[in-house]
């Protein structure tokens, strides 16, 4: 019944991590007044004072717990995007990718790829069948195509991270992305802020810059070198590969969701428990994140270095 709380190992990482947090918080918040980075480290800390801890409680429990933990969060990260886009009173779209993402997750569980990859099509198939339901054509491809994007990008995508739970120690291998995401986003912004010149996208996103990504992204390679005892194959092909997937596809899904947002002329929705950012702000680097490292991780055994 204990779950993975069972492991000496988990609650190894789950203190050395939560540790981390506690006293990078305590440093942060006496600087706070300095400057107006710090009032924002301050912030984004103070949220994963209280998820950090209720996450790795949810994650140590046993099946399935940890995979509708997962699906709950996918469900909720739809409904900020709804939200976002302007679409939430738009229930028959908002309920169909509610469904989707419930399908997802009991493909999961059930072990059922075929259909996993299939419900992407169900989705579409069944969002364009609305307009003739509703007998009515007036932004309907608009709405169709946001469904999907939001199916695919926050419920198919970011579901593989419930796939790459059914891998050995696959929840290690999860706390492990997002560990490494976590500290590649806030390295970058910290970075950027302070020896940031040549800005990657300013017109997008003008706090990245092209220092504060490559300096963040070898910082994340570090990361992944020293946590790979997480991974069930230590090897360099492994931590290496993982550290690159967690700072480039973090990356892209970061530049993506910010594209979405500045499309929609929103910043935030809501706020994420106590600090900096929403809700979808922790999803977006695990988009790319999670496909990318669950096909890696399936064909890299075959590659031999």
């Amino acid at each position: 019944m204990l779950g993975t709380w069972a492991s000496p190992v988990y609650r190894e990482t789950a203190l050395i991590v939560l540790s981390f947090i506690f006293i990078s918080g305590l440093i942060v918040y006496f600087l706070r007044k300095k400057n107006y980075y710090f009032v924002v480290s301050w912030a984004s800390i103070k949220s994963w004072l209280v998820v950090a801890p209720i996450l790795f409680g949810l994650l140590g429990l046993p099946e399935p717990w940890p995979l509708i933990c997962l699906t709950v969060i996918a469900i909720f990260g739809a409904k900020v995007f709804f939200q976002l886009m302007g679409m939430f009173h738009r229930s028959y779209f908002v309920v169909i990718c509610y469904f989707g993402i419930l399908a997802l997750g009991y493909s999961v569980m059930m072990n059922r790829m075929d259909v996993y990859n299939l419900l992407p099509m169900i989705v579409l198939g069944i969002c364009c069948l609305v307009p003739l339901f509703r007998n009515n054509y007036k932004r309907m491809i608009q709405y169709i195509s946001l469904t999907n994007l939001a199916f695919v990008f926050l419920g198919w995508s970011f579901m593989h991270l419930g796939l790459i739970m059914k891998f050995d120690k696959g929840i290690y291998q999860l706390m492990y992305l997002v560990i490494l995401t976590e500290f590649c986003d806030n390295t970058n912004l910290a970075i950027s802020r302070y020896i940031g010149r040549y800005k990657l996208f300013d017109r997008i996103d003008y706090k990245r810059t092209l220092e504060g990504t490559a300096v963040s992204a070898l910082l994340t390679v570090g990361v992944a070198f020293a946590m790979r005892h997480l991974l069930p194959d230590g090897s360099e092909k492994y931590w290496l590969v993982s550290g690159l997937i967690a700072s480039i596809g973090g990356f892209i899904g970061d530049m993506l969701m910010t594209v979405v947002r500045r499309d929609a002329g929103i910043k935030v929705v809501g706020h994420f428990i106590l600090g900096r950012g929403d809700f979808l702000h922790r999803m977006d680097r695990l988009i790319f994140v999670a496909p990318m490292y669950y096909y890696a991780m399936m064909y890299l055994p075959e590659i031999h270095l």
